[in-house]
């Protein structure tokens, strides 16, 4: 079976760029192509039009975790008990609240100003569940929600099946005002097709060692190539250990999805509506479910914490997986209704938030997104910058004030202790999923 993202193969690929030969001599260097490298080089070129950028990547632009995950463009996340408006936790998730708007309307002003075709919605998104207890305190959550500007109803029943098009949920909140859904291969490409010419792609150009310059700078350096920099922005999320940076306290999660075929036959024309939805589990280890243009479903309903990529039989299981939750909400569709399936990596920590760290001077680095990678990965890029340069905001300062992504064990403990937590939010979740 082929690993071969569906969002990738849908919004078509960009030309190849060059691998990195000889020296090259620069003012800035990106490591990692994805939305948070994208967004920082677009953050450079606007502010300082006249100086070089370089950004490089171990494989593709824009075709790693960036384009392969669900296309949810978070704003508000659904509050945890401890965060309920009235307890501790509630001034905490204000703040979380404030940066994940700032970060949504990042998005948008990125697609404004560079007329990205992303099939952008702001309609919003469902926390749907399939078990009741699974969703609770739910008046205390809307008004949470509804507190920190989000625009919330609550949906159970007949009303909630006509909206999904299936009898699968017992009860959801649907969540608006700023929350919105993407196709995030067109959009991580859109970022890098429309950057500027100061700003120089290299591909399949991986650094294998990255050192301080004698005099001032920093020197990375790849197989065939060098670049030499003043300033150095890691934004490979949750692979910070390749590049030599050890102890950032994120690790990488692999999840799975599918696409199906265009669902055309009258059935599914009459269950479906044109519009599109998208649903999120309220458990880690639940399903994400989305109805696309074409009437295609997208599910991922995998997540597991693993050493090493997945291989074919493997992906076949996982294929397996989402064809039983396919059919689990919308009985009728087949293994044939499947057109893709493939892997990505989600960048997280233990705390839930980021690492946001000056390492040295002129090194900077992010990583630690927590699946909210399409919004936070955008303002993480241009936040990036402002730490590098030392442009202080009330945004910024928000943002550091809560990056801290927690302790992590050494290996193998953390291994073991990942690997078991992992399988259990998958059990505990199994009703979901």
């Amino acid at each position: 079976m082929n690993n071969h993202c569906g969002w990738i193969a849908l919004a078509g690929e960009s030309p190849v760029k060059p691998r990195l030969e000889g020296t090259q001599q620069v003012d800035w260097l990106i490591i990692g192509g994805g939305i948070t490298g994208l967004s920082a080089a677009h953050t450079l070129a606007r502010r300082f039009p006249s100086q070089r950028v370089v950004l490089l990547d171990r494989q593709r632009v824009a075709q790693g975790a960036s384009a392969r995950n669900s296309g949810f463009v978070v704003s508000h996340e659904l509050p945890g008990a401890g965060e309920l408006i009235g307890t501790a936790g509630f001034a905490g998730y204000q703040v979380a609240s404030r940066i994940g708007v700032a970060a949504g309307e990042e998005v948008r002003r990125r697609i404004a100003e560079l007329k990205l075709d992303c099939e952008l919605s702001d309609n919003g998104y469902h926390f749907a569940v399939h078990e009741p207890a699974h969703l609770q305190q739910v008046e205390k959550a809307l008004e949470t929600l509804a507190s920190v500007g989000a625009q919330v109803q609550f949906f159970e029943g007949a009303p909630l099946q006509q909206r999904l098009g299936t009898s699968f949920y017992a009860r959801a909140i649907h969540c608006a005002g700023g929350n919105g859904l993407m196709q995030p291969a067109r959009y991580v490409k859109g970022l890098a097709d429309s950057l500027p010419e100061q700003v120089e792609i290299f591909e399949h150009s991986a650094v294998t060692d990255l050192r301080r310059r004698p005099d001032k700078g920093w020197t990375a350096k790849t197989e065939t190539g060098e670049v030499q920099a003043r300033q150095v922005l890691l934004c490979v999320g949750a692979f910070l250990p390749r590049v030599g940076l050890k102890r950032s306290g994120t690790f990488p999660l692999e999840l799975s999805a599918s696409i199906t075929r265009p669902l055309t036959e009258g059935h599914w024309q009459q269950l479906f509506d044109a519009q599109g939805w998208g649903v999120l589990s309220t458990l880690p280890g639940g399903c994400t479910l989305r109805l696309l243009p074409e009437r295609r479903l997208l599910i991922r309903n995998t997540v597991e914490y693993r050493h090493r990529d997945i291989d074919a039989a493997g992906l076949a299981v996982r294929q397996r997986e989402h064809l039983l939750g396919l059919q689990k909400r919308f009985p009728g569709i087949t293994e044939q209704d499947l057109e893709y399936t493939w892997t990505g990596h989600l960048s997280g920590t233990r705390s839930g938030e980021p690492y946001f760290a000056r390492v040295e001077d002129g090194l900077h680095a992010v990583a630690g997104c927590n699946g909210s990678g399409v919004a936070r990965g955008t303002l993480w890029g241009r936040l990036l910058v402002d730490m590098a340069i030392g442009a202080d905001s009330p945004l910024l300062g928000d943002v550091l004030g809560q990056a801290r992504p927690g302790y992590l064990p050494p290996r193998p403990f953390f291994d073991l202790g990942a690997s078991v937590r992992m399988a259990w939010e998958v059990r505990r979740a199994q009703g979901e999923r």
